[in-house]
C-alpha cells in the first residue's frame, strides 16, 4: 500500500489556563501536524511538540523540516515498510526527536490502520485503564488546594504538583495537600531540576511521611553523581526526566549504581515510539519502572503515548494530561478517562478522528 500525499503544518493553541513551572510560564502552545495520506484514502496522522529547553528543537524547526524534500520523498513508499523510513527518518533528523516524533507516529498510525489492528496490539498490549496524574503548576497553597478540589470532583486521584523554586514552599503546598485531602489523593512532585542536593534531602526529610509516589527529575542535568549520597531506597522514588533523552542515556544511567529508579519516557524526548521501546527495554532489563509523561500535546501524541505504554510490561506511572490543558484539538477520541484512568481502545492505529 503505497504513500499518495504528506501533508504538514504548525498550529498555535490557547491553554485553558496558564501554568508555572520551575523555568517557565505557559500561556498557549504550537504545534506541529503531519498526515500520511495512503491509496486506499486511510490518514495516519502525527504531531510534535518539543520542550526547546530540554531537547534544542522548537515546534518552528519541527514544522519547517516536515517540508522538507527528505520527507517529500515518502510519497511512493510502502507503508509495510513504515519501520524502515523512522530508521532513516532518526539518521536524516539526528538530534530533533519532535521532528522524529511526528513522523514515527503519523506512519505507525497509517499502518495500524492498513492492517486494520490497534499499534498496541501490534507491540501486545499488556494493559489498559491506568490511573493517570494531573498537574498542578507552582502557585501558592491556597491556590493549590482549590485546584486539587476541582480535580476530585472530576474523579481524578493522583496529583502530580510541580516545585523547584522554593523548597519550603514545595514542602508546605505537599503537607496542606495531605491534610486537607488525607488518601484521597496519591502525590508525586516534579522539581524541573529546580533544587540542589541539600533542597533535596530537606525536601525529603520534610515529606517522608505524606506517602510521596515519587519524585521527579529534582537536580540539574549532569549532577546525576550527587544522587548517590542518598541511599537507595530514596534513589528508588526519583524519576529521571530531562536527564533521559535516549536510549544511550538509558543505558548509561542503567550501568553499575543507579541515580533514579524509575524512567521518564516522553516521545517529544526521544522521538516517538521507537526511541520509547528502545528505553524500556533497557529499563525492564535493568529492572526499572516506567513512568510516561508528556509535554503540552495533542490527542494525537498522547494516545500514541498511551499505547506504547500499555505495550510494556514495566510501565507503572502515567502523567498523560497534557492534551486537557488544550482549548481546541485536531482530533478526538482516542482514549477515554473514566474515574482518572486513561483508557484506550481497539479501532486500528490510535483510534482517534479527525475534527470536521
Amino acid at each position: 500500500m503505497k504513500i499518495v500525499a504528506i501533508r504538514s503544518y504548525l498550529k498555535n493553541m490557547a491553554l485553558t489556563k496558564p501554568y508555572t513551572i520551575a523555568y517557565n510560564t505557559f500561556t498557549d502552545v504550537s504545534l506541529a501536524f503531519f498526515e500520511v495520506e495512503l491509496e486506499n484514502g486511510m490518514i495516519g496522522y502525527g504531531s510534535g511538540s518539543p520542550a526547546e529547553e530540554v531537547v534544542g528543537e522548537t515546534t518552528q524547526q519541527t514544522a519547517a523540516n516536515l517540508k522538507t524534500e527528505f520527507v517529500q520523498n515518502f510519497v511512493g513508499r510502502d507503508i509495510r515498510h513504515f519501520q524502515q523510513i523512522i530508521f532513516e527518518s532518526i539518521g536524516h533528523f539526528p538530534h530533533l526527536p519532535g521532528t522524529q516524533a511526528a513522523i514515527d507516529i503519523a506512519l505507525h498510525d497509517a499502518f495500524g490502520k492498513f492492517i486494520g489492528i490497534s499499534v498496541a496490539e501490534f507491540y501486545g498490549q499488556k494493559m489498559n485503564g491506568l490511573p493517570t496524574s494531573v498537574t498542578i503548576g507552582i502557585k501558592n497553597v491556597s491556590e493549590t488546594l482549590l485546584e486539587a478540589k476541582g480535580y476530585q470532583d472530576l474523579g481524578f486521584k493522583i496529583l502530580k504538583v510541580k516545585t523547584g523554586l522554593n523548597v519550603e514552599e514545595d514542602i508546605e503546598r505537599v503537607v496542606k495537600l495531605k491534610e486537607q485531602f488525607g488518601n484521597q489523593f496519591k502525590i508525586r512532585v516534579d522539581a524541573n531540576q529546580g533544587y540542589t542536593i541539600n533542597d533535596l534531602k530537606k525536601f525529603i526529610a520534610a515529606t517522608k511521611h505524606q506517602g510521596l509516589e515519587l519524585i521527579e527529575q529534582p537536580m540539574p542535568v549532569g549532577t546525576e553523581k550527587e544522587l548517590f549520597s542518598l541511599p537507595l531506597a530514596e534513589r528508588k522514588l526519583l524519576a529521571a526526566d530531562e536527564s533521559l533523552k535516549n536510549p544511550k542515556a538509558a543505558l548509561q544511567l542503567a550501568s553499575n549504581e543507579q541515580p533514579f529508579g524509575i524512567y521518564n519516557i516522553k516521545l517529544m524526548k526521544c522521538g516517538g515510539l521507537v526511541g520509547a521501546l528502545g528505553i524500556a527495554n533497557i529499563a525492564n532489563n535493568a529492572n526499572i519502572d516506567l513512568f510516561w509523561g508528556c509535554n503540552d500535546e495533542s490527542i494525537i501524541s498522547i494516545t500514541a503515548a498511551l499505547h506504547v505504554a500499555y505495550a510494556c510490561p514495566n510501565t507503572k506511572y502515567i502523567d498523560l494530561d497534557g492534551s486537557l490543558d488544550l482549548a481546541e484539538d485536531l482530533v478526538k477520541g482516542g482514549f477515554e478517562i473514566v474515574n482518572g484512568a486513561l483508557h484506550i481502545n481497539n479501532a486500528p492505529g490510535f483510534g482517534f478522528s479527525k475534527l470536521t
